[in-house]
């Protein structure tokens, strides 16, 4: 696996990856708009590329228990670059501006009624956060070198659909990863990392995921 050093050129990369990545946004319109950030930050200790990851509480009602990417859905008249970084703003203590975003990869409809708008945005270097206890159990900084696992991804046969239900292995959780998040952190590497038009909004989800 390769490993990301944190530094300028890798956030020019992945910028000019998603520029050149053709974007399909959903048709279920009937679906509910949110929208989560994918932030590329530095390993405090490593120094490495990686995603900030969140664990959320097992006693909220919505995806209690779950990994998750920070975010969630739109307020009245939020576009969804606003709503990823209030999110972000209002889960970890972080604060990025608009400048901050690379790009922005396929929206993904869920079984729970949602179309996500995955927004990519970069750090300037390793963060302070503060994350809000009632919405994050724990913070973790998945490194990219992770993300690129050849193991990556793991389908299995959905009783629910035709398509397979993705997921993925990371050590830094010492857990698997399920779509929708697996599949979004899954098509960042494609795209973001190594310029393919990889889509991933077919994916399955698993039965848990559904609430």
């Amino acid at each position: 696996m390769n490993t990301y050093m944190f530094n300028q050129d890798l956030l020019l990369g992945v910028k000019a990856n998603l520029e050149q990545f053709s974007v399909q946004p959903n048709t279920q319109t009937e679906l509910r708009k949110a929208a989560v950030a994918i932030v590329i930050t530095e390993h405090v200790e490593t120094r490495e590329s990686c995603i900030l990851m969140t664990l959320r509480p097992p006693r909220l009602n919505r995806h209690g228990g779950q990994y998750a990417l920070p975010g969630g859905r739109l307020d009245e008249g939020e576009h969804d670059v606003q709503a990823a970084l209030r999110e972000l703003h209002e889960e970890l203590g972080l604060e990025l501006e608009a400048d901050s975003v690379l790009g922005r990869l396929d929206v993904f409809p869920t079984r729970s009624g949602f179309q996500i708008s995955p927004i990519v945005v970069a750090t300037l270097g390793p963060v302070n956060l503060s994350p809000d206890p009632t919405e994050v159990e724990q913070v973790f900084h998945l490194p990219m070198s992770e993300l690129d696992d050849p193991e990556i991804p793991r389908l299995e046969e959905s009783p629910n659909s035709e398509h397979p239900v993705l997921s993925a292995f990371f050590p830094t959780l010492g857990h698997y990863m399920y779509a929708p998040t697996a599949a979004i952190l899954y098509q960042f590497r494609e795209a973001g990392l190594h310029g393919r038009q990889t889509r991933v909004s077919h994916f399955d989800q698993p039965t848990f995921a559904w609430k």
